[in-house]
């Protein structure tokens, strides 16, 4: 078992290394062995192109591609399912220099990411306002409302990294002057397909609260200080509709 598991850990290895002259292993000195490492990467690299369009967009393929093999040498895909491949490549291009002149691209990665979470992630029926209605004020503030798993947030205190990857996706007019302050939105799964919706910091806060098991009281308290809490009773409803919460129950 000692040896095979030594074999698998040099054959990866050696997959997604830098090509040397002269490799050290006989079996990856046979022909058939490139061509199967220029295979996997190539797969890789498609991988995260399909997974990130907005940061594939913005960067170019010549550069998409560069920053997806060093990717791809440093995170290789844990498994054999490549449509949830790139885990942690926002963080990786946080570090990536030819993007250092783009300082929101973290951020859009990181809503590309999101929407791949969404849309990968477990139905489950969705919470509606009729639930709401029945409970007194008390009761409402005292409830704990359980996110929705296809539910996914994303906030930034100091960029537009929302309008930059919604004028991708929406394919809205890029030149437009943007509104340079931060954002936030919430993507949801209500009807098979993903969603997103533009809200307040407050309401992605009190989301992120809920969904640490807090409740609404305890949520509202932790939105306070986030621009846009004085809208409570105007992104709530928002949220619910949306599709936010679970309707697994109101504990």
């Amino acid at each position: 078992m000692g040896e095979l598991l030594a074999f698998q850990s040099a054959f990866a290895e050696a997959l997604l290394a830098e090509a040397t002259p002269t490799p050290t292993s006989a079996w990856a000195r046979q022909p058939g062995f490139a061509v199967y490492r220029n295979t996997v990467l190539a797969a890789c690299i498609d991988a995260l192109a399909a997974n990130y369009p907005t940061v594939h967009a913005l960067l170019g393929d010549p550069c998409f591609r560069e920053a997806a093999r060093d990717h791809a040498r440093a995170s290789p895909p844990p498994c054999g399912v490549l449509a949830d491949y790139g885990a942690v490549f926002a963080t990786f291009l946080a570090g990536f220099a030819p993007a250092a002149d783009l300082p929101y691209l973290p951020g859009v990665a990181a809503l590309d990411r999101a929407w791949t979470e969404s849309h990968l992630a477990a139905d489950a029926p969705v919470l509606v306002p009729a639930d709401l209605q029945s409970l007194d004020p008390q009761r409402l503030l005292e409830s704990r409302l359980a996110v929705h798993p296809a539910a996914r947030w994303h906030g930034d205190a100091a960029m537009p990294v929302v309008t930059i990857w919604r004028r991708h996706r929406e394919q809205m007019p890029l030149g437009d002057p943007l509104p340079w302050h931060g954002e936030a939105v919430l993507l949801t799964r209500p009807n098979d397909a993903v969603a997103w919706l533009q809200v307040e910091p407050a309401a992605v806060a009190f989301v992120a609260a809920c969904a640490a098991g807090c409740s609404l009281a305890e949520a509202l308290e932790r939105s306070e200080a986030e621009p846009g809490a004085d809208a409570f009773a105007i992104w709530l409803p928002m949220l619910v509709r949306a599709g936010a919460f679970a309707k697994e129950g109101v504990a």
